[in-house]
């Protein structure tokens, strides 16, 4: 199966800059409850840290505020003065703008920003302090509720393939995925590095993720479907 031609449910699609940006507000969001709504200059800081972002960027204040200034407009974020508080604070409202996003929806919108495309077995394991995942079934599952949502897909499987061993999914907020069939390559993802050679077992186990992957965008598929057609009835 090669990587389909899809049209994301967000009509302003988020620049790279802006989709890290609204990432961290996610994280900060969940996991530091007492900092949120954030100063430009956590912003700043959350971007540019070198631990669960990739890839690793130097963002200056003028580029977070651009990414702001331009979500802003489109009600994606919002400013928030603080009473007593000298410097201006921002919140996002993605749940605002995509309505019916629980907290483990938000968990992996939020990693797949923050850290490009991924396996369900690395979502899983890097959403733990955003949201605990009971087991692999309840990440595929969330994750075919995502590519299944009502007005459009927010995240993409990119099955395996050619330099690709497992599926892998990417966020859909800043765009189509723009890649050739078969690669599961993007214009805003960097390609996954060449699998080397592994056990009969090991195979056998990326085989079946490949095809859980695939079963689930397919379920994903027929629901949204199911959804049309109760729509013209």
């Amino acid at each position: 199966m090669s990587a389909e031609s899809v049209t994301p449910a967000i009509l302003f699609t988020l620049s790279p800059e802006a989709a890290r940006v609204m990432g961290c507000l996610i994280e900060k969001e969940i996991t530091l409850p007492d900092y949120y709504p954030m100063t430009l200059n956590a912003l700043v800081t959350a971007c540019n840290q070198t631990t669960n972002r990739d890839p690793i960027v130097r963002y200056d204040e003028r580029t977070v505020l651009r990414a702001l200034e331009s979500m802003k407009s489109h009600g994606y974020v919002f400013e928030v003065n603080v009473v007593g508080g000298r410097t201006l604070k921002y919140r996002h409202n993605l749940k605002g703008k995509l309505p019916g996003l629980d907290r483990s929806h938000m968990a992996l919108l939020c990693m797949l920003m923050l850290r490009g495309s991924q396996t369900a077995g690395e979502l899983r394991q890097r959403t733990e302090r955003l949201f605990e995942f009971p087991d692999m079934q309840s990440v595929e599952n969330t994750l075919a509720e995502l590519i299944g949502y009502n007005e459009g897909p927010l995240v993409q499987c990119i099955p395996a393939g050619p330099g690709q061993r497992v599926a892998q999914f990417m966020h859909l907020l800043c765009g189509e995925v723009a890649g050739a069939p078969g690669t599961g390559l993007s214009s805003h993802a960097p390609a996954a590095p060449p699998a080397e050679e592994s056990s009969t077992s090991g195979a056998d186990a990326e085989w079946r993720a490949k095809m859980e992957a695939e079963i689930s965008l397919l379920k994903a598929q027929v629901s949204r479907l199911q959804t049309l057609i109760g729509a013209v009835k």
